[in-house]
């Protein structure tokens, strides 16, 4: 009878974890197919896409600055789905709030070191929230769906970040659309130099830490989790879920947008087109992945980061077709949210 109350809860756990090991693993197993297939060289590719990222400090550090804001990002994409919402706009809130944090570092160099990369993350969190939190106040006044509004909202600011970088604010002394380079001074330290790893790999640790205790130790995480889990039951508890939705959007917007921070503070030394590059919808990937558990994104973030990179090296090693590294990112997502569209059909 010991066993019987138990097992449910066993599975609980395992179950998303088993997900997770699947979704890698038919990842791996398609793009080691594709391997075979286009490449010239298969033992060589393949080399280079298994043990490419790890095989000097520079493609490490590359690799786990890859993974730190990836971590930071799926954080943000954790806490709308622990709050019961859905922000699709991710790549949107890490490409306007790198551009308002490049404004910021650009604009304020008379103000000490320290205190103007604060000043500059904290314009990204309050841009990205502000993007975040429109929709969900959308949502709670109007019964918008969040998922279509934080995916047009962000659309629509992302030609007019582009149209930003590419022309008032481009750096014209250079060939490059970005803006202009920032001072050394103003860069966040680097932990592997000559790599791109800089200190944001450690504030993305501590974060989602902060993020495991708040959801699973605290009060208000708690009606975070039980308002996204179950609202007909929180709604019985005296919780009202819709309460949360603004707040949660809000947060999810403020992270993916310190992601964008440390993209343009830490891994490029400045704001160029496009530098997002697909960072939010990997985020959306790795929160999945992770079974939206805080601590979770650890393994979940470093795999993907890590399937990435090796696409990437194996690329250049041997001229795979760029759309590999894009299939990769594909199929991860499309195995890892396969368990929540079953999930869904059991309960309906």
């Amino acid at each position: 009878m010991k066993m019987k109350k138990t097992f449910p809860v066993a599975a609980g756990i395992i179950s998303p974890l088993f997900a997770s090991a699947i979704a890698i693993g038919f990842a791996v197993a398609l793009t080691v197919i594709l391997i075979l297939i286009n490449s010239q060289n298969p033992g060589r590719t393949l080399w280079a896409f298994f043990a490419g990222p790890w095989s000097s400090p520079w493609f490490i550090g590359n690799t786990l600055d890859g993974i730190s804001l990836l971590l930071t990002a799926s954080l943000g994409a954790l806490i709308a789905f622990r709050g019961g919402v859905f922000n699709l706009g991710g790549e949107g809130q890490i490409y306007l709030g790198g551009l308002a944090a490049s404004m910021v570092l650009l604009t304020g160099q008379t103000l000490p070191a320290t205190a103007l990369l604060i000043c500059a993350a904290f314009a990204a969190m309050l841009i990205g929230g502000f993007m975040g939190g429109i929709s969900g106040l959308l949502k709670k006044s109007l019964g918008l769906n969040e998922l279509i509004s934080s995916f047009l909202f962000s659309s629509a600011l992302i030609p007019l970040a582009d149209y930003l970088i590419t022309g008032p604010l481009r750096d014209s002394s250079g060939n490059l659309l970005a803006l202009p380079a920032f001072p050394r001074a103003l860069l966040l330290p680097r932990l592997l130099p000559p790599s791109n790893l800089s200190l944001s790999f450690v504030y993305a640790l501590l974060l989602v830490f902060a993020g495991h205790v708040f959801i699973n130790k605290t009060y208000r995480g708690y009606q975070v989790r039980i308002s996204g889990a179950a609202p007909g039951f929180a709604r019985y508890g005296g919780i009202n879920p819709e309460k949360v939705w603004i707040p949660a959007m809000a947060a999810s917007g403020a992270l993916s947008a310190l992601a964008g921070f440390f993209a343009v503070a830490g891994t490029y030394g400045r704001c160029h087109a496009g530098f997002s590059g697909g960072l939010g919808w990997s985020a959306i990937a790795v929160a999945l992945i992770a079974g939206n558990r805080p601590l979770l994104l650890l393994p979940a973030a470093l795999v993907y980061g890590w399937l990435k990179s090796g696409s990437d090296s194996a690329q250049l090693a041997s001229g795979l077709n760029i759309e590999t590294s894009f299939f990769l990112q594909a199929a991860v997502l499309l195995f890892a949210t396969a368990r929540f569209a079953s999930l869904g059909r059991k309960k309906a």
